[in-house]
C-alpha cells in the first residue's frame, strides 16, 4: 500500500527541466576553423584578418636615437629656457658623467650650472698653473656647449666658456640650421697651451695661454659630415655658413681671426676673449 502511495506521488510531480546541454556548431564554422585550405566563408563568419601579436618597445637607446634625428630635421632646432637643444619632449636629463662629476665639485652646481650657465657642461677644475703668464687662476673644464659636445674637452676660464656658449647658441645652432641634420659637435683644434702667438718666438704670450682661447676647426653635423674650415671655407653653402658664423663671433669675442688673416689659420677659426679700447679685433 505504502508503494502504491509512492508511486502516485511521483507521477503527479512535474516533469524535471531538461540538462542543459552544448549548442553545435554550425557546419560553415567548423570548416573555417579546422580546414588549413582557403574555403569561402559564410557572410555571418568573419575570420580575422590577421592575429594580434603584441609590440616590441624599442630600446631606451634606440627611442633616444629617433627623437634625436627628429627633433634634428626641424627647420629651427628647439631650444629651452636653459640654452640646451631639447631634443625630446622629455625634461633633460644630465648625462652620469657631468653628475659624477659634478659631485665631486660641488662648486659646478652652483648658479643654476657651470659658471652659470645650464647649457653649459663640464666642471670647474683646480687652478692651472704656468710660469710667467701663462695659466688659468679660475679653471673650468668644458665638455659640452648647448648640446654640441667639444671633441676633446677645453680648459678656459669663465668668460671665456660663456663667450663660447653665446656664440653657439645665437649663432652656430641657428645659422647651421638643418644642413647636415644640424649641429652636433664642436671640434677643438687648440685649447690651453702655454706659447706664444702662433708659437712664433719672440711673440707675445698666448691667450690661449691664459686660459682665454680656443680654437674650431669644423662644425660637426648630425649625418656625421663636418662644415670644414680648412675644406669648406672657400665657397658654396657650407662656406657661406662658416663665414657667418665668423661673423657672428665677432662681439662675444675680443678677437676673431679666420683663414684670410695670415697662414697660421688656415684650418681654423681663432676665438678669444682679449679686450681692446678700440672694440674687437676680427680678420
Amino acid at each position: 500500500m505504502i508503494r502504491a502511495a509512492l508511486l502516485a506521488v511521483l507521477l503527479a510531480a512535474p516533469a524535471a527541466a531538461a540538462e542543459p546541454r552544448p549548442v553545435p556548431r554550425s557546419d560553415a564554422a567548423v570548416v573555417v576553423l579546422s580546414s588549413r585550405g582557403a574555403i569561402a566563408v559564410a557572410p555571418e563568419i568573419q575570420a580575422p584578418a590577421r592575429s594580434a601579436q603584441p609590440i616590441r618597445r624599442p630600446s631606451p637607446a634606440a627611442a633616444e636615437a629617433r627623437a634625436v634625428a627628429l627633433a634634428l630635421r626641424d627647420p629651427l632646432p628647439r631650444i629651452d629656457a636653459g640654452g640646451l637643444v631639447r631634443k625630446t619632449g622629455r625634461p633633460l636629463l644630465r648625462d652620469t658623467e657631468v653628475v659624477r662629476a659634478m659631485s665631486a665639485n660641488p662648486r659646478a652646481s652652483r648658479g643654476g650650472g657651470l659658471c652659470g650657465r645650464g647649457s653649459l657642461r663640464g666642471e670647474r677644475i683646480e687652478p692651472v698653473p704656468g710660469p710667467g703668464a701663462c695659466g688659468i687662476p679660475e679653471a673650468v673644464r668644458v665638455r659640452q656647449v648647448a648640446g654640441l659636445t667639444l671633441s676633446t674637452p677645453a680648459r678656459m676660464d669663465c668668460r671665456t666658456a660663456q663667450a663660447l656658449d653665446d656664440w653657439v647658441r645665437k649663432a652656430v645652432i641657428p645659422e647651421v640650421g638643418a644642413t647636415g641634420g644640424g649641429a652636433t659637435r664642436l671640434r677643438v683644434a687648440a685649447g690651453y697651451a702655454c706659447r706664444s702667438r702662433n708659437s712664433q718666438r719672440g711673440a707675445k704670450v698666448s691667450e690661449h695661454a691664459k686660459g682665454r682661447a680656443i680654437d674650431i676647426a669644423a662644425i660637426g653635423l648630425a649625418d656625421g659630415s663636418e662644415l670644414s674650415v680648412l675644406r669648406d671655407w672657400g665657397g658654396g653653402e657650407r662656406g657661406r655658413i662658416l663665414r657667418a658664423l665668423h661673423r657672428a663671433a665677432c662681439g662675444p669675442f675680443g678677437t676673431v681671426v679666420g683663414p684670410e688673416s695670415d697662414r697660421f689659420h688656415q684650418d681654423h677659426i681663432h676665438l678669444d676673449t682679449a679686450r681692446y679700447r678700440s672694440g674687437s679685433y676680427c680678420r
